[in-house]
């Protein structure tokens, strides 16, 4: 893990300034989350979008001030959070590399760049990946990070305090993991609501309303999992528990397994893991 240091000139304190590369989806998350965590205030907290036409929006949100060229902020940064898409990296890292710091610490949530590309196209060494999830909107995402050697424990710390507002956090050792969690928590609530949109289609073709669909499928969702979380009983444990011999969820396992159903979502989170490491080259 990140060696142990107390020497940093990174701030741990409220009046550390963070600026977030990107308002977008994840970006303004983090910046809500931040801020409803009382973690930083708005004088704090800098945004930088390149697009015009999101500059009326995101100054309306009221979350700190709105940054339209890098030149107007990166400096004034103690830790900076690069939330662009992987495909606009390149461009990016370019036009900031002049006036990066190396003392500065980045966050990167960009799915599939490494840190030694992030740490060669800045010239900087004190790196952090991160791949959270889509419902670090409701402060219930999945974010496992990692980070370059010369990040200290107290710069980690205090990164992992600020992930730890829009959910839970795991810390891997091996970079490598990082792509493997976009693969499984990045991608997985897609999976999950693919799952849930044909058991609500089952239900609406066995004779239920649009309505009663959607709450017999979520709330039963809901139920299963708050019910895995209260118990120390496998997802197999349970399964047996539910399906009695010859009964209906026999009926049903039977024809998943027939279709391959289980290998079949075990090959699309590899196969999403695969696409991971692509972009990452």
């Amino acid at each position: 893990m990140a060696h142990c240091s107390m020497g940093s000139s990174f701030q741990t304190s409220i009046s550390m300034k963070i600026l977030i590369i990107g308002g977008g989806n994840m970006g303004m998350t983090y910046a809500q989350a931040f801020l409803r965590s009382h973690i930083t205030t708005k004088k704090d907290l800098m945004i930088l979008e390149k697009s015009e036409e999101k500059w009326p929006e995101l100054e309306n949100l009221d979350i700190g001030s709105i940054c339209k060229n890098p030149e107007d902020c990166l400096a004034h940064a103690d830790l900076v959070i690069l939330a662009v898409k992987p495909q606009d990296s390149a461009l990016l890292f370019e036009k900031i590399r002049p006036m990066v710091d190396p003392q500065q610490v980045f966050l990167s949530i960009m799915a599939g760049v490494k840190m030694s590309t992030i740490a060669q196209a800045l010239g900087i060494k004190k790196i952090i990946r991160a791949m959270p999830n889509l419902p670090a909107q409701i402060g219930m995402g999945m974010t496992a990070f990692t980070s370059t050697d010369e990040v200290t424990r107290i710069e980690l710390v205090t990164v992992q305090n600020l992930i730890n507002t829009t959910g839970k956090t795991i810390y891997v050792e091996n970079e490598t993991l990082i792509d493997a969690a976009t693969a499984i928590s990045g991608s997985g609530p897609a999976y999950v609501w693919f799952f849930m949109n044909a058991m609500i289609s089952a239900a609406r073709q066995v004779g239920f309303n649009d309505s009663e669909s959607e709450l017999l499928v979520s709330q039963t969702f809901q139920g299963a999992i708050d019910l895995f979380h209260q118990s120390d009983f496998s997802c197999e444990e349970w399964i047996k528990k539910v399906a009695s011999k010859g009964g209906t969820t026999e009926a049903a396992l039977a024809s998943f397994s027939q279709s391959a159903v289980f290998q079949d979502i075990v090959n699309g989170a590899v196969a999403a893991f695969e696409r991971a490491k692509e972009l990452g080259n």
